[in-house]
């Protein structure tokens, strides 16, 4: 993900190995919040605080992790990205089981929660995406 990650990318601005999660070329720049549309509750607050690993394919692709703090529905956190291996600010919001966050190069992730999983697309800046993937370990 232009968004933050890590992985290769055809994108002439990544390296061979830049894929995002959540991954995003290395000069990118910082991460920016993304609001949740959706009109249903806030989930519990800090359900989603805790460390997530997760993995990210289509235009890049890659393994992430992160890290949320969760107050209401707003979520912040870190990413630590496999490519570049790159530790970055990340927020994001959720509202009942939608899930919005952005990271690096202004990639946006939006997805569904369902317990300790969660899941969706990303798309970029100029256009590409892919899926992602996550699973709560702590």
């Amino acid at each position: 993900m232009i968004l933050a990650g890590c992985g290769s990318s055809s994108s002439s601005t990544s390296t061979a190995t830049t894929t995002p999660a959540v991954a995003a070329p290395a000069s990118t720049t910082p991460a920016t919040a993304a609001t949740a549309t959706t009109s249903a509750t806030p989930a519990p607050s800090g359900e989603l605080s805790g460390a997530w690993s997760g993995q990210y394919s289509g235009t890049y692709s890659g393994t992430f992790n992160l890290f949320w703090q969760q107050s209401g529905s707003s979520l912040r956190g870190t990413i630590k990205l496999s490519a570049p291996a790159t530790t970055l600010p990340i927020s994001g919001n959720v509202t009942g089981s939608s899930i919005r966050f952005g990271a690096v190069g202004g990639v946006v992730y939006s997805g569904s929660v369902s317990g300790t999983s969660m899941s969706g697309s990303y798309t970029t800046p100029t256009g590409g995406g892919g899926s992602w993937s996550a699973t709560k370990t702590s």
